[in-house]
């Protein structure tokens, strides 16, 4: 056993003999209203004390991976991660995490890791996994972002409110051509074509989501090429992007709003559906990294102003982030009345995994740490009065 001064690790942290918490993972927690081995539904189940090494030693991402091996368990994910998230719960109790995270930024900071080389590296290990998956988790558009919930009565509705606001806000008109920047599997690209008219260029780093969008968008002016962004050129009337903008990383902001502007039309409409983070954030939590999205960088307010100064003008921004909440809670209950089916092709610790996922994201909206914003942009040469819609 390691040794910390003249007691071991173990006698450090926690007693042999019992479950119980060392007293620096009880107080942390407790901060939060969130307790080991209470009785709330939010409090966390230890089934083995090596969850608390994991905890001290390797941070949330211990702590995630732990609860894939099944080493813990809480009744309510969902909640447990909004109180530890609201509490603002993100000092790490041990050095050598400190060491990590410093190791961590230190990374970020001399790697581009969303660079060209890099780009299909998400769609590889996230949008590829499986598209029966998808199918099951999502609504009949397989709209794989923050539904609009306002008058809505289910996961059905929110995301066809979501896709029609978009066009509303771009002012689509038949005839006109709109680029979209990470397509997905063509739900928004469909709708355009089918209700607006609009000539559609769609582009996605997922092999997987370009074959099945092309089948969707079969018989409509719509066009779904592998494609990064990097690597367009031409001129569109209209361009959206809509839950990509997460994979771009702060050392392209640049080139990317660059290439926007290059290829948008002088008095055409830029509209950026994005996730957000309240405050500047540095670093993307581990966990999420390595097992959903790698090389993801969250942005804030200031890294976008910063970008789009001298670029583009703000027409409209709106946040609805809270409605995010409720979609991934949508998908999580559509995943999991789906299991039955895919656990014959996933693993259980698949399934540990991807509810982790859905319900520590659902929490992170549900504090309010997590925003979701739409920005609609132009040039400055664009004369007519915007008119913001809800």
């Amino acid at each position: 056993m390691k040794k910390t001064g003249s007691a071991t690790l173990d006698q450090a942290f926690y007693r042999e003999e019992t479950l119980q918490p060392p007293a620096v993972l009880s107080e942390i927690a407790e901060r939060a209203g969130v307790r080991f081995n209470g009785t709330a539904p939010w409090d966390i189940q230890v089934h083995d004390r090596e969850v608390y090494r994991r905890i001290l030693t390797q941070g949330s991402l211990g702590f995630g991976e732990a609860y894939m091996d099944g080493l813990w368990d809480c009744e309510r994910l969902d909640e447990m991660f909004t109180r530890l998230l609201r509490a603002d719960i993100t000092e790490e109790p041990s050095l050598r995490t400190r060491l990590r995270l410093l190791l961590q930024l230190a990374r970020e900071k001399t790697l581009n890791l969303q660079s060209s080389k890099r780009a299909f590296q998400v769609g590889e290990h996230h949008y590829d996994i499986g598209n029966d998956l998808f199918e099951a988790m999502l609504d009949s558009s397989m709209s794989y972002s923050c539904g609009y919930w306002q008058d809505a009565e289910d996961l059905e509705h929110a995301q066809r409110n979501k896709l029609d606001m978009i066009c509303r806000k771009l002012q689509l008109k038949p005839g006109e051509r709109l680029l979209d920047i990470g397509c997905g599997w063509g739900g928004l690209a469909r709708h355009a074509a089918r209700h607006y008219g609009a000539k559609v260029l769609g582009i996605t780093v997922s092999r997987e989501q370009q074959k099945l969008a092309q089948e969707r968008c079969s018989g409509l002016p719509v066009t779904i090429k592998l494609c990064d962004y990097r690597e367009l050129t031409g001129s569109f009337d209209k361009i959206v992007s809509v839950g990509m903008f997460e994979h771009v990383g702060p050392k392209n902001y640049g080139v990317y709003f660059r290439t926007v502007s290059s290829i948008l039309a002088d008095n055409g409409l830029f509209l950026l559906h994005t996730i957000g983070t309240y405050k500047l954030s540095h670093t993307m939590d581990p966990w999420i990294d390595k097992y959903i999205f790698p090389n993801g960088k969250l942005p804030s307010a200031r890294e976008i102003c910063a970008c789009i100064e001298d670029r583009f003008l703000i027409e409209d921004w709106q946040n609805f982030g809270l409605d995010y909440d409720r979609t991934l809670m949508a998908w999580w209950e559509n995943f999991r009345a789906a299991w039955p089916e895919l656990r014959r092709r996933y693993s259980n610790r698949f399934y540990r995994m991807w509810k982790y996922y859905l319900l520590s994201c659902a929490g992170f909206f549900r504090s309010r740490q997590g925003q979701l914003w739409q920005i609609v942009l132009s040039k400055r040469a664009r004369q007519a009065v915007y008119r913001p819609v809800r």
